[in-house]
Formats: C-alpha cells, structure tokens, sequence
C-alpha cells in the first residue's frame, strides 16, 4: 500500500517559497522605510534652528526706523532678513545677540549686502530713535532699529509670538522678553527661528542656506 503523507507535508517546498518570498518583501520593506526615515531627517537638518516654513504667524509688521520712515518687511525684499526684539538698557541678551550678527556679516563676506539686521525695541519710553541709531552703530553700520507707538510695537510682538514685560528694579525697569531671532527669506518668508543659546556657525549656517535656495 503506498505510503501517504500529510497534504502540509507535502506543501512544504511551496511554503519555503512563501515565506522566503515574505522575508524579501519584509526585506526591501525595511530598507525602503529606513530610506524614508533618513531623506525625512535630511530635509529637517537642513537648518540648524527651528524651521518654521510654512507658519501661520510672523507675516509682518507696521513700525518706523530710526529715521522717522514708516517700515514694512516687504522694504527688506530681496535680502535674508534677521528679526530680533530687544532693548538698549538690556543688560547682556541683546548685547550678546547683536554680537553675533555681527559676526555674522562678518562671515558673509561678499555676501553681507544679502543680509539686514532688525532690531525692534520693546522699550519705546526709553529707547529713542537718536539713541537707537547710536546704539546699533556700535555693532554693525547696517543694522537697523524699528521702533513705533506702544500700541504698533504690541501689535508686532503679539504677530511674531513674542513676549515681554516691563520688570521694576528698584526706581527704574528692565525688561523681560523673548529672545529668539527670526529669519526670513528674500522672498519674504519667515523659515527660521534660531535660539539664543545657538552659536555664530548656526545663525551663519541657516543664512547661506537660505541665500542658496534664492540663488547667487
């Protein structure tokens, strides 16, 4: 009588193939996901801030320079703009801030004439224009001092997500405020928040990027 065997048995060259069919689809899945996940870390190094593209808020402002002219971001067109809210009696923030930009177009070489600093005052009691077109010069000829009402500089504040409050020190003030610096491209896009803590090479880094993606 010929001897018979179980159908799974029987199956069982067919199931190898089955399952070494899976093992190379589960293969090829996993590389192509690791493919994803490595182009989707790419594009969000490509700044070294917070990239903001895309946000909702931070799309521009009404204030005056320290030359009485009345200010929009669209004046700044065509350059990479940095945005920084501070004051003129702040004790080491701003100081340090401004700094930086400064080494920034430094750093930029031929390139610093693509690049305008903005300083907006949270302290427009104090912070005149006279004293607020001295103060810049300290750090870099081309920076520029936006300045306006209470109300104007609110509202600018209010729009880029900035905080800041006046903190009594004894029979005078200082000011708390945000200090992240905000970067723009020619276009007039906000992309970048770079924080404090971040370094010349940083602020540097995310400037060329964005004056490479609008081309030389």
């Amino acid at each position: 009588m010929p001897r018979t065997f179980p159908a799974s048995l029987l199956a069982l060259p067919e199931r190898r193939r089955f399952f070494a069919r899976c093992a190379g689809l589960s293969l090829m899945a996993t590389v192509l996901s690791a493919c994803d996940r490595s182009l989707t870390a790419s594009e969000a190094a490509r700044f070294r801030g917070i990239d903001i593209t895309g946000a909702s808020y931070g799309r521009d402002f009404s204030l005056t320079d320290f030359h009485g002219q009345a200010r929009h971001l669209a004046d700044y067109r065509g350059k990479v703009v940095m945005l920084y809210f501070g004051f003129v009696q702040c004790p080491d923030v701003c100081p340090t801030a401004l700094t930086r930009a400064a080494a920034v177009v430094q750093r930029l070489g031929m390139d610093a004439a693509r690049l305008q600093l903005l300083f907006v005052t949270v302290d427009p009691e104090r912070d005149t224009p006279p004293l607020l077109r001295e103060y810049l010069a300290a750090f870099d000829p081309s920076f520029v001092a936006l300045t306006g009402s209470a109300q104007q500089i609110k509202a600018a504040a209010d729009e880029f997500r900035v905080f800041y409050k006046k903190v009594p020190t004894g029979s005078s003030y200082t000011m708390d405020h945000t200090a992240l610096s905000y970067l723009f491209d020619p276009q007039g896009h906000l992309r970048v928040a770079l924080r404090h803590e971040q370094t010349v090479d940083d602020y540097t880094a995310d400037v060329k990027a964005l004056l490479a993606e609008a081309g030389a």
